[in-house]
C-alpha cells in the first residue's frame, strides 16, 4: 500500500490537507470531515472556539475507514472548506451556510477563499485520478463515505432528537442511479442491520436524514455506471456531541460492523 499526502494546487501553498492510503481493491473509505486543522490566515479571522468546531466536525470518523484498503481522510477543518458541499458552497460566509452559526470574526477576504478552493480543487481531482484508475483496474468500485451527525442541538441537558426521523445509520443513496446498484445497496444493509453490536441490533435505515452529498453526487455524474457512494451517517450515539468524548467500546463496535459488511459487499460487486 502507498501512502500520500495531498497538498493546494498553488506551488506557494504547502497547507497538506488530505491523507490517502492505495491499496489493492475496488473498496474505498473516506472521512472527509474528520479534519479539524485550520490554515493560519484562516485561523486568525475564525470566531468559532475549538469546542464548537469540533461539535460540527465528524471526530473519529476517519478511524472507521481503515475497512478499506484504500482510504482517504480530511485533515483541514470543514470551517476552511467543506469538501462535502458544492464548490460555489464550500466555504462557509453565511450563518445559514453552517447551522446559525457565525463563523468569522470578519469575512475571509477573496485571496482566502480562493487559496481554500485552490485545495478543493486539488482534493477533487485526486479523487478522479484515483477513482478513474480504480475503473481501469476492476471495472466498478464502491465508496464508504462516512460522516456523523448531531441529534442534541437543544443542548448538552436536552432531549434527544425523535429517534423516529434520526436513524442511528443513515445510509445516503439519493444521488445514485438506484436500481443499477440496489443489490450492493441492500446487502449492506441487511449485513449491518444484521450484525450483533453489543448484544442488540443496530437501526439503518436509508434516506431518512440525509440522501448524500457532494462527494456521493459528484462522483454519480463522473463515474455513473462505474461507481457506488454509500453516504454513511452515523448518528452521534456512541459519543457526547458537546464535550466530544468518545464511548470507545461503541467506536470499536461501529469498526467491526463496517467490517462485518466488507466481504458481501464486494461479493456483490463481482456479481454486477
Amino acid at each position: 500500500m502507498q501512502q500520500k499526502l495531498g497538498n493546494s494546487a498553488n506551488e506557494d501553498d504547502q497547507v497538506t490537507t488530505w491523507q490517502m492510503v492505495e491499496g489493492d481493491s475496488p473498496l474505498v473509505a473516506t472521512a472527509i470531515h474528520d479534519g479539524h486543522d485550520l490554515r493560519d490566515d484562516v485561523a486568525s479571522l475564525v470566531a468559532l472556539d475549538e469546542q464548537e468546531r469540533l461539535r460540527e466536525e465528524d471526530p473519529f470518523t476517519g478511524i472507521w475507514t481503515a475497512v478499506a484498503e484504500t482510504r482517504l481522510i480530511a485533515l483541514r477543518s470543514r470551517f476552511e472548506m467543506d469538501l462535502n458541499r458544492p464548490r460555489e458552497k464550500a466555504v462557509y460566509l453565511e450563518p445559514e451556510d453552517c447551522w446559525g452559526l457565525h463563523v468569522w470574526k470578519e469575512k475571509p477576504s477573496p485571496e482566502i477563499v480562493v487559496r481554500s478552493l485552490a485545495q478543493y480543487d486539488a482534493f477533487y481531482a485526486e479523487l478522479r485520478r484515483l477513482f478513474t484508475d480504480l475503473e481501469k483496474r476492476f471495472g466498478r468500485f464502491v465508496v464508504f463515505d462516512i460522516h456523523s451527525y448531531n441529534h442534541r442541538r437543544d443542548g448538552a441537558d436536552g432531549a434527544p432528537e425523535n429517534a423516529n426521523e434520526n436513524p442511528e445509520i443513515n445510509v445516503g443513496t439519493g444521488t445514485m442511479n438506484r436500481e443499477n446498484w440496489s443489490p450492493i445497496v441492500e446487502r449492506f444493509m441487511d449485513d449491518l442491520r444484521g450484525f450483533d453490536f453489543l448484544g442488540r441490533k443496530l437501526d439503518v435505515r436509508e434516506n431518512v436524514k440525509f440522501k448524500g452529498g457532494n462527494l456521493a453526487r459528484w462522483t454519480h455524474e463522473n463515474f455513473p455506471e462505474t461507481g457506488c457512494v454509500l453516504a454513511l451517517e452515523f448518528k452521534k450515539f456512541w459519543m457526547n456531541e458537546w464535550t466530544g468524548e468518545p464511548d470507545k467500546t461503541q467506536v470499536e463496535a461501529i469498526h467491526q460492523a463496517l467490517v462485518s459488511t466488507v466481504p458481501g459487499v464486494l461479493e456483490e460487486l463481482k456479481k454486477l
